[in-house]
């Protein structure tokens, strides 16, 4: 009888035998899934339920809330850039993601301690340090356990993982918000408990050794962002302009609150979301590693626009849910592509300090895009921030489609 072979591939190194049909991947990366699914699942639980409670329990208006989520994440974006940096100069990326999520961790029982909106955005800016510590080493050190054919694939993945935490996290919220009749604090100690697992996961993961070469590190030098070259500043250019496409999710809750949604049920709106996050992250990473990065990101700025009007346009929570679903549809498709494209043109020796810089940069458009929109929703109503979401969006489509940027597949020197 003859024998059936399958054709397999491995990576430079000879360590990741993989059949065509299935893209294997190694075990630290499926480790690095599972710390990011139990450390959202725990960030958010909280952050279903924080826009909730900072309204009707503290009491906090719109433009405050936007200005908390906006300064969260832009804190956690400019302590990447000092973080990736940190990595690529000790050459060493676990020992900064280890205490990344060790500080999130640490910051989980402060929320439900909270007794004023100050208390909260000191815990929510200290879980943000603990993510920007995190953060850019961890994606650079994705980029340095796979080869580059599989980097979509990896960053997808994770994503995948990452967002099937933010899945489960408003899940378990809605359930135990029935459970224990709606009382907010008692739920939010729920999120401690997966915290501290995705601690214990982190060290579990093995770290690559140092390439050679770069015995010294990399010196802490303003002058070493010229050599990441112009393709990685186009990708860091795009990026930024996204992101102020799109604000904080906690506007999307709101929203659906806003137009008929029982307090009780608006963790629904991120489930929905992150189940189409979740479903398709993967799937896209894939499609990341075959396919022109020009079609992906357009086809992904457009789902934005459809997911704007449809909360612009929200009279039902039902028409809230579509636009949530579109929301996670455009995340499924750019995030983890745009994670690829920042890998691919930056040296290996600066890889770290050029997810950082890539962070610093949409960090800082989303606490632009949150604040304004948060602005914008007390002065001119509900639907406004979706309005200028999806104009943004459009502009950032037709830029896209008439600026050669320069990224392509992996596996090709063309642009797209």
């Amino acid at each position: 009888m003859p024998i059936k072979t399958v054709a397999v591939s491995s990576d430079p190194a000879g360590q990741i035998a993989r059949p065509r049909w299935f893209q294997r991947l190694p075990r630290d990366i499926w480790i690095l899934g599972l710390v990011s699914m139990f450390m959202d699942i725990s960030s958010e639980l909280v952050h279903s339920l924080m826009p909730v409670f900072l309204a009707t329990v503290l009491g906090a208006s719109m433009v405050t809330i936007g200005l908390i989520e906006g300064i969260a994440e832009a804190t956690a974006a400019v302590t990447k850039v000092f973080s990736g940096t940190l990595s690529d100069y000790f050459r060493r990326r676990k020992w900064l993601v280890l205490m990344g999520y060790g500080l999130s961790a640490f910051t989980k029982p402060l929320f439900p301690l909270a007794t004023s909106v100050g208390w909260i955005f000191a815990a929510r800016f200290t879980d943000r340090i603990g993510k920007g510590m995190r953060g850019a080493p961890r994606d650079a050190l994705i980029a340095d356990i796979v080869p580059q054919s599989l980097r979509g694939t990896a960053y997808g993945f994770r994503q995948a993982f990452d967002s099937a935490g933010a899945l489960l996290g408003p899940v378990l919220a809605l359930l135990f918000m029935y459970i224990l009749a709606g009382n907010i604090k008692a739920v939010l100690w729920i999120a401690v408990v997966p915290a501290m697992i995705a601690v214990v996961l982190v060290v579990l993961v093995r770290e690559p050794e140092p390439i050679e070469g770069n015995e010294g590190g990399v010196r802490l030098r303003w002058q070493d962002a010229a050599g990441l070259g112009g393709r990685f500043w186009m990708v860091v250019s795009l990026a930024a302009v996204f992101t102020l496409a799109r604000f904080s999710e906690a506007f999307l809750i709101l929203r659906a609150q806003n137009v008929g949604l029982a307090i009780a049920y608006v963790p629904l709106i991120l489930i929905v979301m992150n189940l189409v996050y979740a479903g398709l992250a993967y799937p896209a990473g894939v499609a990341a590693d075959r396919w022109p990065a020009r079609g992906l990101l357009v086809s992904g700025m457009l789902a934005l626009v459809a997911a704007d009007l449809l909360l612009a346009f929200a009279t039902t929570p039902v028409m809230a849910f579509a636009g949530a679903a579109m929301w996670g549809l455009h995340m499924a498709m750019t995030q983890g592509l745009l994670s690829k494209l920042v890998a691919d043109a930056a040296p290996q020796a600066l890889r770290g300090t050029a997810f950082g810089i890539y962070n610093l940069a949409t960090g800082v458009a989303l606490l632009l895009a949150s604040v304004l929109a948060g602005l914008g929703w007390s002065h001119l109503g509900a639907a406004y921030p979706f309005f200028a979401g999806a104009v943004f969006a459009l502009f950032a489509v037709f830029g896209l489609l008439f600026i050669r940027t320069g990224t392509g597949k992996s596996t090709s020197t063309r642009g797209t």
